[in-house]
């Protein structure tokens, strides 16, 4: 594929194996994150990548993602569940996506026994709206806007 194609002559399988790159990013970053791995995390955006949280000032660059995430308790235990992935290839170097997002928290420093630890009452509902950039190390998220719609 050429990377200086526009959309109007990308092919189906052009299309499709964009799409299958930025949903992988989108389901690596949510691993990430729920592992802890902020580092991982944060490589997973561009290097003056946007990170807009549903709470506070959007966070520029992938120092200030990190540092920002390492202030978590470590005890903080996620579970991301995300459907509904949509993909929406603009050109062979950009594109922007959707993803519903079902948050589940619990504090891991509680005695867990063999079905793990008690969820935390509140259930968050969300959606992830992202900015995709195709670079030399491969595709990136260039921004995203991370937001509440509802909680139990």
């Amino acid at each position: 594929m050429n990377i200086d194609m526009d959309i109007e002559t990308l092919t189906d399988q052009d299309k499709a194996l964009i799409e299958h790159a930025c949903t992988r990013l989108v389901l690596e970053s949510v691993a990430a994150n729920d592992r802890q791995d902020y580092e991982t995390f944060a490589d997973l955006f561009t290097s003056d990548g946007l990170l807009h949280r549903p709470a506070g000032e959007p966070l520029c660059g992938r120092e200030e993602i990190i540092d920002s995430y390492r202030v978590r308790p470590a005890s903080r235990i996620t579970r991301h569940i995300c459907t509904n992935i949509l993909i929406r290839v603009d050109s062979a170097r950009s594109a922007r996506g959707t993803t519903y997002v079902t948050l589940y928290a619990a504090d891991g420093g509680q005695a867990g026994g063999s079905f793990g630890v008690k969820c935390d009452p509140r259930t968050l509902i969300g959606e992830l709206e992202d900015r995709f950039e195709l670079t030399v190390a491969g595709w990136r998220i260039a921004e995203r806007r991370a937001r509440f719609v509802m909680h139990t």
